[in-house]
C-alpha cells in the first residue's frame, strides 16, 4: 500500500513539475512584463535545479528519480529569456546561460565539487525563495508573479513533508531508545 502511495506521489509530483512554471510564463507573456519577478531568485533556483540534476546524473541514479529537473530547467530558461525580453535586452541573458552551461561540466570535474554543491543545494533553494520574498517586500507589488505557480511548488514540497515528519519521528524513537537504554544500564 505504501509503495503504491509513494508511486502515486512520484507521478503526481512529476506531472505538477511538468506544468509548474507554465502559469508563470503565461502571466508574464499576457502582461508583457516581468514586474515582480526576482532575477536573483530565478538564477538561484536554476542553479539549484542544475546541481541536483548533475548530481543525479553523475552518480547514475535512475532517470525517474530526476526526470522533472530537465523540465523545470527548460521552463526556468524560458522564464529567464522572458524576463530579459520584457526588460529590454535578451542578449543580457547570454552570460547567465553560459555560466549555467559551463557549470554542468565544472560540477563533474571532481567528486568533491559535485558533493559540496549538492550539500549546498538546500541553502541555494532557500536563498532563491528569500530573494523572491525580498523583491516582493521591497516593491510591495506582486506584479506578474503567479500564485498558481507558487501553489504548485508548495504541493511538490508537501509530498516531501511526509519524509521530514518520518525523519523527525525516527529520530525521536532513536533518542528514546538510547535514553531508556542508558536508564536500563544504570538500573543494573
Amino acid at each position: 500500500m505504501e509503495a503504491a502511495l509513494l508511486g502515486l506521489c512520484n507521478w503526481s509530483t512529476l506531472g505538477v513539475c511538468a506544468a509548474l512554471k507554465l502559469p508563470q510564463i503565461s502571466a508574464v507573456l499576457a502582461a508583457r512584463s516581468a514586474r515582480g519577478l526576482s532575477l536573483p531568485s530565478l538564477l538561484l533556483e536554476l542553479a539549484g535545479f542544475l546541481v541536483f540534476l548533475r548530481y543525479q546524473c553523475y552518480y547514475g541514479y535512475p532517470p525517474l528519480t530526476y526526470l522533472e529537473y530537465p523540465i523545470l530547467i527548460a521552463q526556468d530558461v524560458i522564464l529567464l529569456l522572458c524576463i530579459f525580453h520584457f526588460n529590454g535586452n535578451v542578449k543580457q541573458a547570454t552570460p547567465y546561460i553560459a555560466v549555467l552551461v559551463s557549470s554542468w561540466f565544472v560540477l563533474a570535474l571532481q567528486k568533491w565539487i559535485i558533493d559540496l554543491a549538492m550539500n549546498l543545494c538546500t541553502f541555494i533553494s532557500a536563498a532563491s525563495k528569500f530573494a523572491q520574498l525580498q523583491c516582493l517586500w521591497k516593491t510591495r507589488d506582486s506584479g506578474t508573479v503567479s500564485a498558481l505557480t507558487w501553489s504548485l511548488s508548495s504541493y511538490t514540497c508537501a509530498i516531501l513533508t511526509r519524509f521530514v515528519i518520518m525523519l523527525a519521528l525516527n529520530i525521536w524513537v532513536t533518542v528514546t531508545v538510547l535514553r531508556y537504554r542508558k536508564t536500563a544500564i544504570k538500573a543494573e
